[in-house]
């Protein structure tokens, strides 16, 4: 990838049971210092994909970070049903930390220029909306077809949001109408899209219900 310089990096869990992985990519003709933007998988860990989606935004002038969940599952095992299986075992209590160490790990890498962004896609879109509580130093926020954060923690969001949703997905957008509810009553800045003709997942070049158009704009 001559566009781009990626590694694998560690960073420590805060319940100290050792380090979490992540893929970390930056341009290679990078000038000056970068943001950063943290991108979060779906529910089968660091896949090939979410690689390719931090490769790209590191072409676009992002330092970008991916944190792998199944780091303490022995990482991406190559196939997404496996990947799924392992995934299950995740404690989620624990993941959520993890995330937040995350977030705090790619605010101290070199080049970056402390703005620091989140997005994700499914579980990843949820975890983008709950770091978003969490994390008062993130600054923008973009949430794939994710679960809502929590109503009563919405107050604590700093960032500005532009979620994404699929117009047919719905136990997810089921979520919306309170969740913007609650934006507003928060004084949050945020743009809400719903991307006709498409399903959960539509943003995946990997999957069959990819749709160029809606992934394209």
């Amino acid at each position: 990838y001559p566009r781009v310089k990626g590694e694998f990096v560690e960073y420590p869990s805060p319940d100290g049971s050792g380090p979490m992985r992540g893929y970390l990519v930056k341009s290679a003709k990078a000038k000056g210092k970068l943001p950063g933007v943290l991108v979060i998988h779906e529910n089968r860990g660091l896949n090939p994909h979410i690689e390719d989606i931090a490769r790209r935004l590191a072409v676009d002038n992002f330092i970008a970070v991916a944190p792998d969940l199944l780091t303490t599952q022995g990482g991406y095992p190559g196939d997404e049903d496996k990947a799924r299986e392992a995934f299950a075992k995740i404690d989620q209590t624990k993941a959520r930390e993890d995330f937040v160490a995350a977030a705090a790990y790619a605010r101290t890498i070199a080049g970056g220029n402390g703005k620091l962004g989140a997005t994700g896609f499914c579980y990843g879109g949820g975890i983008v909306n709950f770091l978003a509580t969490r994390v008062p130093e993130l600054v923008a926020g973009v949430p794939f077809y994710g679960a809502a954060a929590p109503a009563d923690a919405v107050k604590n969001i700093k960032a500005e949001l532009f979620v994404v949703y699929a117009e047919n997905d719905e136990r997810i957008n089921g979520m919306w109408p309170a969740y913007e509810t609650a934006l507003k009553a928060a004084g949050t800045k945020y743009s809400a899209q719903f991307y006709p003709g498409t399903q959960h997942g539509f943003n995946s070049d990997t999957s069959p219900r990819y749709v160029e158009k809606a992934a394209g704009e």
